[in-house]
């Protein structure tokens, strides 16, 4: 007879392998590409008898967690399948440490341990999508308007102190910088001769995602005449995308986060505190009076 800690823990590991095993069924039928399709059906397969061997120590059946199936396969259809999984595999890394504990009690434990991390293995070399290529341009495109943005707002900020004149102002200089970026993403694309990336498109990538940080840097000063408000808004936008974008980027190519997050927070900032200093200076030299 099992101690109730050890039962519970068995539970628990039935209730993942099961809820696991209908993700991976779910995520194969939609799959497009026959190799991921046949990992996927191979992985559902896996994780189907990994819960028929927790099931013959609980002797209990255990349904899946629906709302987790349903939020996983949707983060994967949305966001991507290579984001999906490796953000699902995280939390089979925590799995594998309570596995060690129970294969004290249950030796074959330590067998479906190693399961587990083929798991991992086949998952990390499972996908080659091509969203993911195109990370890197998203990535330039992002990190050049919060750079180049937030300073220009505090700038434009200090040196004009009209809401509109800064948005207008902002807008030119955003779109104007977008479509500067995407050439020269194009060019470098081009030049690099990388036949898994096409120019076009890594250009659309870098200037989409520009624009897409343009338009949410910009958004306060159009909806409000409170210029020093709209500016403090525009930069907690600026630490949402850095961090929602940061975290995306951290679980897809399995990057620190905490490391990254903060070195675009200190550069965009910085460069934000820098260029409202020149925006105070200007304003002196010139006599500009709001």
């Amino acid at each position: 007879m099992l101690e109730s800690p050890t039962l519970e823990k068995i539970l628990r590991f039935q209730k993942s392998e099961i809820t696991e095993h209908r993700i991976y069924a779910k995520l194969a039928c939609s799959a497009k590409d026959p190799r991921h399709r046949e990992i996927l059906e191979r992985l559902s397969r896996e994780e189907l008898g990994h819960y028929q061997f927790w099931k013959r120590f609980s002797g209990r059946d255990v349904p899946a967690g629906g709302w987790t199936v349903w939020i996983y396969v949707w983060i994967s259809r949305i966001l991507g399948l290579t984001f999906g999984l490796k953000l699902m595999e995280s939390g089979e890394g925590r799995a594998q440490i309570a596995y060690a504990e129970v294969a004290a009690v249950i030796p074959n434990a330590r067998e479906l341990q190693q399961e587990e991390e083929e798991h991992e293995k086949q998952i990390l070399g499972l996908l080659d999508e091509k969203r993911l290529r195109y990370v890197s341009s998203a990535v330039l495109g992002l990190n050049d308007a919060l750079v180049e943005l937030t300073g220009a707002l505090a700038g434009y900020t200090l040196a004009l102190q009209n809401a509109r004149l800064i948005a207008m102002v902002g807008l030119i200089t955003g779109i104007a910088a977008s479509f500067s970026m995407a050439s020269s993403e194009y060019l470098s694309t081009k030049s690099e001769g990388d036949s898994s990336k096409n120019p076009v498109l890594a250009a659309l990538y870098t200037g989409c995602a520009y624009v897409l940080t343009v338009t949410c840097l910009i958004f306060p000063f159009l909806v409000l005449n409170r210029v020093f408000l709209s500016l403090s808004l525009s930069l907690g936008a600026a630490v949402i995308i850095i961090a929602l974008f940061t975290f995306y980027t951290s679980v897809a190519q399995e990057l620190p986060f905490k490391k990254r997050f903060f070195e675009m927070l200190s550069l965009s900032f910085g460069v934000s505190a820098l260029s409202f200093g020149i925006g105070w200076i200007i304003r002196a030299i010139f006599h500009v009076e709001a």
